[in-house]
């Protein structure tokens, strides 16, 4: 048998939780001296220490943990057990993963709100395009919702495109319609320009978009990171330079790397003198 010391550091726990554990009912001693109160475990303790500790370690409270061991629950039934858990985990990182991406992009953008941009936005006009797109509804502007939506979106005006025999004649293309007052739903458009005779698939539909005579424009570098810094770059450059904002604004993909540090998108606005 072991001492509450060597089991302690065979299993890789603390001798206070051990101790614990005892008082608890969780995992008792093997045996017990009656002069010295030492505690002494066996080997095949360790099956229900492992028992204990995987199960907590992944988030079940010790209440929890003594239901599953008293239910006598079988080593399949906890290994789906824990695999569930680890899934519920690893989908909380990937949430928070995300919102920290958002945290220091809104953190860049308060950082930028000092220095008026003066450079990288050029006025240009753009040419009318026709688009085969497809459209879906986002809860709101906000990455969690778009970016899902937009990836589905363009998977498959790709696949119909090419299914249909039709070839693209530029990038990828992004625009929304920005609900009104007491509306929620955000709009995305995402299609691909294709000739002005094709008229619209039996699985997807085509749209007009006008041609530009000013747009407010900006190159964003790098899938990731600083998206929302140079969009709002855009939107503090177009006052002091007296125009307004005129219709709506599209996102243009003009390298869509599979490397995220070489996409690259350009943001146009259109915009009228004021």
């Amino acid at each position: 048998m072991f001492t509450i010391g060597d089991f302690a550091r065979h299993g890789r726990v603390s001798i206070r939780m051990l101790r614990h554990y005892d008082a608890i009912g969780l995992l008792r001693p093997a045996h017990v001296d009656q002069s010295s109160g030492y505690r002494f475990y066996k080997a095949a303790q360790l099956s229900r220490l492992n028992r204990i500790v995987a199960p907590k370690d992944l988030g079940f409270t010790l209440q929890e943990v003594h239901t599953i061991l008293d239910q006598d629950v079988s080593t399949e039934e906890l290994r789906g057990m824990l695999r569930l858990r680890r899934a519920e985990l690893e989908a909380a990182l990937a949430e928070a993963a995300s919102s920290l991406v958002q945290v220091e992009a809104r953190l860049r953008s308060i950082e930028n709100e000092s220095s008026m941009p003066q450079e990288d936005v050029v006025i240009r006009q753009l040419p009318a395009i026709r688009l085969a797109e497809l459209s879906g509804t986002a809860a709101s502007f906000s990455p969690d919702d778009t970016s899902p939506l937009i990836g589905g979106l363009f998977d498959e005006p790709c696949r119909r495109l090419d299914s249909a025999g039709i070839a693209p004649t530029g990038p990828r293309t992004i625009y929304f319609q920005t609900p009104d007052e007491g509306d929620y739903g955000i709009v995305v458009h995402a299609g691909l320009p294709v000739p002005p005779g094709v008229t619209e698939g039996p699985d997807f539909q085509t749209a007009s978009l006008p041609p530009v005579e000013r747009a407010a424009t900006i190159v964003h570098r790098g899938m990731t990171h600083g998206f929302l810094s140079t969009s709002q770059q855009l939107v503090r450059w177009i006052d002091p330079h007296g125009y307004r904002f005129d219709g709506h604004a599209r996102e243009v993909t003009l390298n869509s790397s599979k490397n995220p540090d070489e996409w690259v998108a350009e943001l146009q606005a259109p915009v009228v003198t004021t």
